[in-house]
């Protein structure tokens, strides 16, 4: 299965400046897969280090942070030779030894030729919690999202639907002949979700049966992962933030209020449990910014926010919802849908390294996502069905008055102008190209 990261990847490996590159994302999303196949299409010879499954690894750090003794020890162990300029050296799992973590800066400052990319599923959390000398400046960094639907699109033998769309003119309405097809993938994204092995199942399976297997096998991971990793204070508080997040995703109002935890918990004793969550990189806090001023970051309200899942499979699973339920369009499940079409495309954002945010003016009008570009801020309303009559998004429009802005929905290609605003209107199966419009 292809990853777009590949070519971030090639990137780093041939920059002058190169660094030691520390890849990170959510556990199961692909990192160790994805650096072998780079290791194997790109590389000469590949050294993988993996410091979760054993500790003799991490006593060759103990002694010094001299690189050459420490590439010499791990030739031993490994029974192969480390060449820069050859060799691929992984250092996975490497929360697990912060020594590790520490020699980073003297492979960036004594053995730069080498290329070294370190991987860990819990580091943003291991750097919280342990004494960890992290080099700062002496490393690149790499976010591995679960599969984007553009990636769960080629990797289920479409990529002639992704070619087409490349280059799709705005004001081209699609035809059923590409639109069917594109809905139906859709909807199997939305049940299977972006974690490699949940599409894998499906790809060579078709069983949507066998696919929920793996999620929740996936989600049991997770859930773990809590008790293994986390303070024992905190795990049952990180369980209760874990399992509300799909019920105030499904809330009319989705801001995700503390009090809706757990009955007469506050907010002082459940925040270190939901930073535990995003540390770990399963959810994502998208802040309010009531009054949208560049940069966005800096006038978001902190206190007030909503969060959603990384893999919309794994919320579907985790929300109990079936299969069919999402295929057939069930009426009862009208609501919810929206709900998932929300966490669709702000994941779809994310794997296109947009930062965002959401705009709301008192119980009036919102905006469900905003961000910055090239010094311009651009909204995104979305909507899981055809109705696009966003009047708050005419609003937004008319007060800040965008360059230009998105309409995400259920409707068919088109452009428009919205108070002065050039709008685009995607179909939903189109979120991952957003950015060739913004050029």
């Amino acid at each position: 299965m292809r990853r777009e990261i590949i070519n971030d990847l090639l990137k780093w490996k041939d920059r002058t400046n190169r660094k030691p590159l520390l890849l990170s994302g959510v556990r199961q999303c692909g990192k160790t897969y994805i650096v072998g196949e780079f290791a194997k299409e790109h590389f000469k010879s590949y050294a993988y280090v993996n410091f979760e499954e054993t500790e003799k690894y991490a006593a060759i750090f103990d002694y010094d942070f001299d690189v050459r003794r420490i590439i010499s020890e791990l030739e031993g162990v490994l029974k192969t030779k480390i060449t820069p300029g050859e060799t691929l050296l992984f250092f996975d799992e490497i929360q697990e030894c912060p020594r590790a973590i520490t020699s980073l800066k003297y492979f960036c400052e004594n053995m730069s030729s080498l290329h070294l990319i370190c991987a860990g599923s819990l580091l943003g959390v291991a750097i919280k919690q342990e004494q960890i000398s992290f080099p700062v400046g002496k490393v690149n960094r790499l976010q591995l999202h679960p599969m984007s639907f553009k990636e769960f699109a080629m990797a289920s033998g479409r990529d002639d639907l992704v070619r087409v769309f490349e280059s799709w003119p705005c004001d081209r309405p699609v035809p059923d002949l590409y639109a069917v097809p594109m809905k139906k993938l859709l909807k199997e994204y939305y049940v299977v979700g972006g974690m490699p092995e949940a599409v894998k199942v499906w790809t060579e399976s078709r069983d949507f049966a066998a696919v929920e297997q793996v999620q929740n096998e996936i989600l049991r991971d997770y859930s773990d992962d809590f008790s293994k990793h986390a303070p024992p204070g905190e795990v049952p508080k990180i369980r209760w933030v874990w399992d509300s997040v799909p019920v105030q995703l499904a809330k009319e109002n989705n801001k995700f209020v503390f009090s809706h935890v757990k009955e007469g918990k506050r907010s002082a004793e459940l925040e270190d449990a939901l930073q535990w969550l995003a540390d770990a990189g399963l959810t994502t806090q998208v802040c309010l910014v009531e009054k949208p001023e560049l940069p966005l970051s800096a006038f978001a309200d902190r206190t007030y926010f909503k969060v959603y899942m990384s893999d919309i499979g794994l919320l579907r699973a985790k929300s109990k919802i079936a299969a069919r339920t999402i295929l057939e369009e069930n009426d009862l499940y009208a609501r919810y849908k929206g709900a998932f079409a929300e966490n669709y495309v702000l994941n779809e954002l994310k794997s296109q390294e947009i930062e965002a945010y959401f705009w709301r003016s008192g119980n009036t009008a919102e905006i469900d996502f905003i961000f910055e570009k090239d010094n311009e801020l651009i909204p995104v309303e979305v909507k899981a069905a055809d109705n696009t009559q966003a009047k708050s998004f005419r609003q937004f429009c008319k007060r800040y008055a965008p360059r230009a802005g998105f309409k995400l929905s259920a409707k068919n290609m088109a452009e428009n102008d919205c108070e002065g605003t050039r709008t685009f209107s995607l179909p939903l199966y189109l979120a991952w190209n957003m950015r060739n419009y913004m050029a």
